[in-house]
């Protein structure tokens, strides 16, 4: 058996939860073929992947929203880039189409979530499974007239799957499909190398701060205006940012091969944007969210509302973000409800297992 997936290159969550379930599938079906296919740079897949059995693609299956900041839509630039797509998407699914019939397997199509994996099941005759907690219909309805055409077009191409794994911190996604509904979708950490496990131990569980694959720049300031705290982040692409950084005394810069949820383990609080992967991590170790608000996409009111029924957190405005009023002296807003289920990836994987023994 050959799974396929097609994740969005929206950003880097999609890619991560994909990871995990494909980890998941590794170690329950070492003989089967798997393949992890995004536009997302293939060292920052292999990095999740942890593994060289799996397959990597490079293809760019859908748009997501293009981003103005970690925390803004540049909705003219999205809708530029919708149509450019529209004019790829036909050779990208022949040239695929193609490699997945070389490899001599049968095939089952797993979409996260772009509506282009339903012509490529198509085009293969395969069976197709969509893993999300939202569709691109909802993202994109919300946008105005000049995005309905996309917004329909994607409602159809959820409606042509055969099964549904709803994640958490789910929007409605009625596309009239069977439904398995999922725990946290997240990876596991692996060992730290003693020297950096060993600061982070010193520092008596340090603050994360991550914005997403696009980060945020911070003035480092910022970070030195709360001297009794520790932070721990990955380190920015801008060189002269990062050595800013790195002079603080009071702040970490993970080390290459180091992912944030590596880190997860040894921290108390995490502050960021809403992301489906940051909440599945943070959750799944207790820890505390501080989160900025985000109001032109969707899918950060369903997270919100998850995080406020399962998680212990702070809101936070981007005005309180970038002048430094960051909340982490302050107590935790406690959750409403018990602590979200977890294995959802192992789940997941179960599920897509017992779809293909059918």
């Amino acid at each position: 058996m050959l799974i396929y997936v097609c994740s969005s290159s929206h950003g880097f969550g999609h890619a991560a939860r994909d990871a995990a379930v494909l980890q998941q599938l590794r170690r329950l079906r070492p003989d089967w073929q798997l393949v992890l296919s995004s536009q997302v740079p293939a060292g920052f897949l292999r990095l999740l992947l942890g593994s060289a059995t799996i397959d990597v693609r490079h293809c760019r299956w859908d748009v997501g929203t293009v981003q103005a900041d970690a925390l803004g839509v540049d909705a003219a630039a999205t809708l530029l880039a919708l149509e450019e797509l529209q004019q790829q998407l036909p050779e990208l699914i022949e040239q695929e189409a193609a490699w997945i019939a070389s490899q001599g397997r049968p095939v089952l199509v797993l979409g996260d979530i772009p509506p282009a994996a339903a012509d490529l099941a198509e085009r293969l005759t395969a069976p197709l499974v969509w893993m999300s907690n939202f569709g691109w219909d909802e993202i994109y309805g919300p946008y105005g007239e000049a995005f309905q055409s996309h917004a329909e077009a994607a409602h159809q191409a959820y409606r042509r799957g055969q099964l549904l794994l709803r994640c958490p911190f789910d929007l409605a996604m009625t596309w009239d499909l069977p439904e398995q509904r999922l725990g946290l979708v997240c990876g596991e950490p692996r060992p730290l190398v003693p020297a950096l496990r060993d600061r982070l131990l010193a520092a008596g569980a340090p603050v994360q701060v991550g914005f997403g694959g696009l980060g945020l720049k911070l003035n480092p300031q910022l970070f030195a205006a709360w001297p009794e705290q520790h932070f721990v982040m990955a380190p920015p692409a801008d060189s002269r940012e990062r050595e800013a950084l790195r002079a603080l005394p009071n702040l970490t810069l993970l080390p290459d091969g180091v992912r944030p949820l590596d880190v997860f383990p040894f921290c108390r609080r995490h502050l960021g944007k809403p992301g489906f992967s940051t909440f599945c991590e943070a959750l799944s170790f207790s820890v505390g969210l501080h989160v900025v608000e985000r109001r032109d996409f969707a899918e950060a009111k369903a997270l919100m509302r998850g995080l406020a029924r399962h998680g212990s957190s702070r809101l936070l405005s981007r005005d309180q973000l970038l002048t430094g009023d960051w909340q982490l002296d302050q107590p935790l807003v406690p959750p409403t409800q018990a602590a979200a289920a977890a294995h959802g990836a192992e789940q997941a994987a179960r599920a897509l297992i017992a779809y293909a023994a059918r």
